[in-house]
């Protein structure tokens, strides 16, 4: 009786230690990869053409364009942006990021934006973008961003 518990027992503490071990091994993303992630989910969202997830992301406090641009207006260019494309599509070159605080980082990187009607984009430029990003209640958002286009 007692080698048949024990037969039943082993397989079942091994998989509890396994898991526990498991689960302790699993650091947390560090800054930089949760604010890459976090971009990389913007522009998945405005691929799909989606807004509104897009301007979750995007603090109530934003300012951009050096603070000429505040997050109605931003709202309001994508909205633009979007009905005369129909499709925006972004290629992000590397992203830099630094961690500026403890709930605070900034972001630095290049991206190739087309867009035209269908699958194939009728223009193209590519822009230099400086943001800035907040942590709150656990998520990460962009509180300012400047851009620029590249001269080709």
């Amino acid at each position: 009786n007692l080698s048949r518990r024990t037969n039943v027992m082993r397989p079942l503490l091994s998989l509890i230690c396994a898991l526990v071990l498991a689960a302790g091994c699993g650091a947390e993303p560090t800054v930089e990869q949760q604010v890459i992630a976090t971009i990389r989910e913007m522009e998945a969202r405005i691929e799909a053409g989606e807004r509104r997830p897009f301007m979750a992301y995007v603090s109530e406090d934003f300012r951009g364009q050096g603070g000429s641009l505040n997050r109605d207006q931003l709202r309001a260019l994508l909205i633009m942006q979007l009905n005369r494309y129909q499709r925006l599509q972004g290629q992000l070159l590397p992203i830099h990021v630094e961690e500026t605080g403890e709930d605070t980082a900034t972001a630095r990187f290049s991206a190739l934006v087309s867009g035209g009607p269908d699958w194939i984009p009728e223009s193209g430029q590519v822009f230099e973008f400086r943001t800035g990003w907040r942590r709150a209640d656990g998520e990460w958002q962009v509180v300012t961003a400047d851009w620029e286009p590249v001269a080709p």
